[in-house]
C-alpha cells in the first residue's frame, strides 16, 4: 500500500482536488477557479508520465482559464465577501452550438496531426491514443471557454468528453482518474440540471453569450 501511494501520490492528490473543483463548478463557487489551478498542476505531471500529451498540453490551457476565470468571476460577485458569482447563467441557440461544434471540430483535426508527427521530431515517445487525445482535449478546451463564461451548455459538452475519456483512461491503467471520471460524468448531469433550474428562476439576461 506505502509503495503505491508512494507511485500514484500525484495522481491521487490531483483527483482529490478534482472532486473539489467539480463539487464547487456545480455550486457556482468561485473558489473553483484556484482548486482547478491546484488539479491542473498535478494532472500535468500524470499525463505526462502517461504519454497522453494532448492531455497535457490541456492542463496548461486550464491554468490559464483558471486564472481567468478567477478574474471574470470576481468581478461579478453578489458582495466582495462572498464566493458566490453574480454573473447571469446564460443558454446558447442552435447557430452559437454550431460554431463550438466547428471549433471543436477543426481543434481535434489539428491536435491530432500535432500528435501523429511532433513527437517524433522532439525526440519524445509516441502518443498512444492520437485521435482520443485529441478529441477529448479539443472538447476540454471549448467546455472550459464556456464554464468561464457561464454558459449552461457546459455541461452537455463535459458529459461527453467525460465518457469518452474513461474509455482512455481504462485503457491506460489510470485507475484513480477512471474512478474520478465516473463521478466527473455523474456530476455532469447534476450540474446541468442545478445550473437549468437556477437558470429558470432568474429573469432572462440582457445579454447574449458569444463564441
Amino acid at each position: 500500500m506505502i509503495t503505491w501511494l508512494h507511485l500514484n501520490w500525484v495522481e491521487l492528490a490531483g483527483t482529490i482536488f478534482a472532486i473539489a473543483y467539480l463539487y464547487l463548478s456545480v455550486r457556482e463557487n468561485i473558489w473553483l477557479w484556484p482548486v482547478g489551478f491546484l488539479t491542473s498542476s498535478l494532472y500535468l505531471i500524470v499525463f505526462f508520465q502517461s504519454r497522453l500529451y494532448a492531455d497535457m498540453g490541456l492542463q496548461g490551457y486550464y491554468l490559464v482559464v483558471s486564472v481567468y476565470g478567477w478574474f471574470h468571476w470576481m468581478g461579478h460577485r453578489k458582495e466582495p465577501q462572498l464566493p458566490e458569482t453574480n454573473i447571469p447563467t446564460l443558454s446558447i441557440n442552435l447557430s452559437q452550438w454550431m460554431k463550438y461544434l466547428s471549433l471543436l471540430l477543426v481543434l481535434t483535426i489539428v491536435f491530432y496531426f500535432v500528435l501523429k508527427y511532433l513527437p517524433a521530431y522532439i525526440d519524445l515517445p509516441d502518443s498512444d491514443l492520437p485521435l482520443g487525445d485529441a478529441f477529448t482535449t479539443a472538447g476540454g478546451i471549448v467546455a472550459t471557454w464556456m464554464l468561464a463564461q457561464k454558459i449552461l451548455e457546459n455541461w452537455l459538452v463535459w458529459m461527453v468528453i467525460n465518457g469518452f475519456s474513461l474509455g482512455m483512461y481504462v485503457y491506460k491503467e489510470l485507475y484513480i482518474t477512471v474512478f474520478l471520471f465516473i463521478i466527473y460524468t455523474g456530476m455532469s448531469v447534476v450540474g446541468y440540471y442545478k445550473w437549468k433550474k437556477h437558470m429558470s428562476s432568474k429573469p432572462e439576461p440582457s445579454h447574449k453569450p458569444g463564441l
